[in-house]
């Protein structure tokens, strides 16, 4: 079957009853059109909804791609405490995309790093798609800072997979337009907002997926889009299918633009269009991928997997070895260590600070911790070792900050404490665009009165490293 499907939606929480409390009427157009995308769905009865959503985990440098039988959520930050969702992944299509995507060399990221808690934008459009339709396995990625074309290299993955396991699947590309609409809404206004929304709206009405990559991603930012990046992915799977296309809705009557559209796909292209879809620059690419593989692996990379295959053999710690670069034997930082097996996550352990006397031995110590004390997996056997793939995170030591004024979203991870509470997050993450945005998620994760400011704040930057960590067999 492949890719029978794709829609573009917004994620408003207010759209879901439970949140909006009589405010979703205002939207009334969105959420016509949302039923209409789940009655859609319902009559494809897909195996399997791939969900790209932008407040998934989300890396400067790799895409996020969720792991392990089952992820739950709730609305509880929007006031909705009872709505809840549980998701169950499709293991088996999330391990044929990651294949794809290291063919490709797609980065991805490690999937114990962010959190595993649904977010809205998942959320959101399943809440719909489970009012006419149920019987499905999820599929959730999320975004990265990548080009456009490397966004477009992950939906071609998603397609090939689809095509590859001959699953029925449809594709959800989550994301809100512009943020700032309108100056009495809660981003303000800027004349590229109204812009943004007409460009893309009129691209979505015309069925021309390829010209979302052609809109200035410095454009996009001034008009505070939060959708575009999900939308290359989606123009990438549908790549070379033959499409109809219809714009279902679009309004923004809260200062923030929500656009519904919808592109079926018409018959059957077969397996062959697909790949020719994926592998199109082959020839062009095929040198850069061959010197790409030629490189030597990442010295960090290299000392996870021996901390992970000498404790698991021998049952000991290996030593820290010598010889090793000044950054790994003379510099201190937190490290997690993730490992997954045949695209799964297999264990992930780390230090948001430091515990030991270098960056080695916090890569040994966390190596050995991924492999036998993660609580959600029984420790790793030695028949395992040859089908384990490694990536190493290293935090940048976590620096006092005195003032909000001291942070950029964009740029730095924040770590917020009170007392023994302590909130992380991640940087440069789609729809955080103010500090102080930043300090209240934080503040949330770690149950913390958004009105406390007698908190400590640290920020941080992250390198992930992840060069060599392929599987010896699949």
């Amino acid at each position: 079957m492949g890719i029978v499907a794709a829609y573009a939606v917004p994620h408003p929480p207010l759209a879901m009853p439970e949140v909006g409390r009589g405010q979703e009427r205002a939207i009334q157009d969105t959420l016509d059109a949302y039923r209409e995308v789940a009655r859609r769905i319902a009559a494809h009865a897909p195996e399997t909804i791939v969900v790209v959503s932008p407040h998934a985990p989300l890396f400067r440098d790799c895409f996020h791609l969720s792991t392990g039988d089952f992820d739950r959520g709730d609305m509880g930050r929007f006031g909705a405490w009872d709505s809840s969702m549980t998701v169950q992944y499709d293991g088996e299509m999330t391990a044929a995309i990651a294949a794809c995507a290291r063919k490709h060399t797609v980065p991805l990221c490690g999937s114990g790093m962010g959190g595993k808690d649904l977010d809205h934008a998942t959320i959101v459009p399943l809440h719909f798609v489970n009012e006419a339709y149920s019987t499905y396995q999820v599929v959730r990625i999320g975004l990265s800072g990548l080009s456009p074309q490397t966004h477009l290299a992950l939906g071609r993955c998603i397609a090939e997979a689809a095509a590859d396991l001959d699953r029925s699947c449809v594709l959800i590309a989550s994301g809100d337009l512009s943020h700032k609409l309108a100056s009495d809404g809660p981003y303000g206004y800027a004349p590229q907002g109204p812009v943004f929304d007409r460009m893309v709206t009129a691209l979505f009405d015309a069925g021309d997926l390829s010209g979302l990559l052609e809109i200035d991603e410095t454009f996009g930012e001034e008009a505070a889009e939060c959708g575009l990046r999900s939308f290359w992915i989606m123009a990438g799977a549908l790549e070379g299918l033959p499409i109809s296309h219809e714009l279902l809705s679009y309004e923004g009557p809260f200062g923030v633009g929500y656009a519904v559209a919808a592109f079926e796909v018409q018959g059957s292209a077969g397996d062959g269009a697909v790949r020719t879809a994926v592998d199109r620059d082959e020839d062009r690419s095929g040198a850069r991928d061959a010197a790409a593989n030629d490189a030597p692996v990442d010295p960090y990379v290299a000392l996870a997997r021996a901390s992970v295959e000498g404790f698991v053999r021998t049952g000991n710690p290996i030593a820290v070895p010598d010889g090793l670069p000044p950054e790994l034997s003379d510099k201190r930082a937190g490290v997690f260590v993730s490992l997954h097996e045949h695209g799964e996550l297999r264990g992930c352990i780390g230090t948001i600070s430091p515990v030991t006397g270098s960056t080695a031995a916090e890569i040994v110590r966390n190596g050995v911790a991924a492999a036998s004390e993660d609580p959600r997996f029984p420790p790793v056997r030695p028949d395992e070792l040859d089908a384990l793939s490694y990536s190493v995170d290293v935090l940048f030591t976590p620096m006092p900050v005195e003032s909000i004024d001291q942070l950029d979203p964009a740029r730095y991870g924040v770590i917020v404490t009170k007392g023994w509470k302590r909130g992380l997050l991640l940087p440069n993450l789609d729809g955080v665009d103010s500090a102080q945005q930043q300090v209240d998620i934080a503040k949330r994760k770690a149950g913390i009165d958004l009105l406390d400011d007698d908190v400590e704040l640290e920020r941080f930057e992250v390198v992930r490293h992840e060069r060599g960590g392929e599987p010896r067999r699949g």
